[in-house]
């Protein structure tokens, strides 16, 4: 099978309090968009809990956002927290789409 058209690289943001819905959200835009979606580290309770693991895993998370087109802002019920204004102003700075759960459709 050959690839003929770039498809959409989307990376996941939003509040750890979605952490399961984010799953679900993410296959959802690739099967209803045909997006490649990015999605962040999700049991970060494993990881390693130093402050330099920590930082790596925030650091991964700015790289899959430069490497996107744009973000999917998973924004159930209004609510975004800090980190997550951090990611949108983050991406506004690199010039790509934010696309808002609430607006979009899911």
């Amino acid at each position: 099978m050959t690839k003929t058209t770039k498809i959409k690289v989307v990376t996941i943001c939003g509040s750890m309090k979605f952490v399961t819905e984010m799953p679900k959200i993410a296959t959802l835009l690739e099967v209803q968009h045909g997006w490649c979606v990015i999605q962040p580290v999700y049991d970060i309770e494993t990881a390693e809990a130093t402050q330099r693991g920590l930082q790596n895993i925030v650091n991964a998370h700015w790289e899959k956002i430069d490497i996107s087109d744009a973000i999917y802002v998973v924004n159930i019920g209004g609510y975004i927290g800090s980190s997550t204004r951090n990611e949108i102003n983050y991406a506004l700075s690199k010039g790509k789409e934010i696309i808002y759960h609430e607006n979009a459709g899911g």
